[in-house]
């Protein structure tokens, strides 16, 4: 099958890396995917394509989306990029297309997506089935009834099924969707999506880091970028004041999005016991190979913690519940430790690590990582059953 994936981020990267992974294990179809923002230095599977809109982005206030291109306007790159991906449909004739998010989130963009999915269902483009990709938080809005209104009516119009990148013993959408049972299209929970590290990474990763058999190394991170520079810069000072019986070590990975100002002032803290990075395509290594993690709580992060079964220490991104959320439903099962704001000064964030660094951090039941092999298998059944009634 042909597969078209529509993923946009415009804040951080964790929706692009969700959407990769599941595209990797998509390998018996060609894969399209579809994206829009900044740029990420990757390498895509032999099996997956990447067709790239004008770039949008937001502002610094995470309020409006802007042209990333100062010389055009916003409005003249959604005309653009309205006619790319029409285009790309009727060219591509994708059996499926997977739209991440929309219509519980990405309102921003109904402007490209709502014109293609009014377009299938005329029979104007070429049939193809829809199906909603979402992760398993949605973020509070201030009209919730309206805007749940809103998602029920598009998506029972225009989609085909909706796949729930969450394992339903840990987070159900009806705990942050009200109105789910009015939902008439088939609903799958698939399992979260991370990647996992492979055997033996943790000791060839570390000999390639030229660690020592007994150092403990911390990994501290920021997801994207644009948010998080204090939490890596209390990191930074407060490693100074942990106790070391042991050589002692700390990575930072900034994000491939944090302002040149703000890596360069972090950049200055750098010597022989601490290297920053602004970025790595292969992070759940990195978390194998540590032996704790200090980082934010995304969907991507949290995950691949759970994948790399290392003790970890979040700060969750305060602007809205996602993360706090996501983060209270594991640290209740014991498979991390919150970081409040008042635990960030250096002195005191070094008493925590110091706490924990020989806590071992083990949650209290199974959780399902296999999200993107799940999708995989799900998609095949699917098809084919859909065959069969046809």
């Amino acid at each position: 099958m042909k597969i078209i994936y529509y993923c946009q981020y415009v804040l951080g990267v964790g929706h692009f890396f969700r959407s990769l992974e599941i595209c990797r294990q998509l390998s018996e179809h060609e894969v399209i995917l579809v994206t829009g923002g900044t740029p990420i230095d990757v390498v895509l599977p032999a099996h997956v394509r990447q067709f790239h809109l004008p770039e949008i982005m937001m502002d610094h206030n995470f309020d409006h989306l802007l042209s990333k291109d100062s010389e055009q306007s916003l409005n003249h790159i959604k005309i653009l990029r309205r006619k790319y991906l029409y285009n790309l449909v009727q060219q591509e004739k994708p059996d499926i297309i997977f739209i991440e998010l929309y219509p519980f989130g990405r309102k921003a963009f109904r402007f490209e997506l709502d014109p293609i999915l009014k377009a299938i269902r005329n029979k104007i483009l070429p049939s193809s089935r829809v199906i909603c990709s979402l992760r398993d938080i949605l973020v509070e809005k201030n009209n919730p009834d309206s805007y749940e209104t809103r998602v029920i009516e598009t998506l029972n119009r225009y989609f085909d099924a909706l796949l729930i990148h969450s394992d339903p013993e840990l987070i159900k959408l009806d705990e942050t969707f009200s109105k789910t049972k009015e939902i008439s299209i088939p609903i799958a929970y698939t399992g979260f999506v991370t990647p996992k590290p492979l055997p033996n990474t943790r000791r060839k990763l570390r000999q390639e880091l030229g660690l020592e058999l007994n150092a403990f190394l911390i990994l501290a991170s920021a997801g994207g970028g644009n948010v998080g520079a204090s939490l890596l810069e209390n990191v930074i000072n407060a490693f100074q004041f942990i106790e070391k019986e042991n050589p002692f070590y700390l990575i930072v990975f900034t994000g491939p999005f944090m302002s040149e100002e703000k890596f360069n002032h972090l950049n200055k803290f750098s010597n022989n016991q601490v290297r920053i990075h602004r970025f790595t395509s292969d992070f759940v290594s990195y978390l194998a190979a540590a032996d704790l993690s200090i980082s934010m709580a995304g969907y991507n992060t949290c995950l691949n913690i759970l994948a790399a079964r290392v003790p970890a220490l979040v700060w969750p991104f305060s602007q809205n519940r996602e993360q706090k959320f996501r983060a209270e439903k594991l640290a209740q099962m014991g498979a991390l430790q919150i970081l409040e704001d008042k635990d960030l000064k250096p002195f005191r964030l070094a008493a925590v690590i110091n706490q924990v660094m020989s806590r071992r951090f083990q949650p209290s039941k199974r959780i399902d990582l296999n999200g993107s092999i799940n999708t995989a298998k799900w998609l095949k059944r699917w098809m084919h059953n859909i065959g069969n009634k046809s």
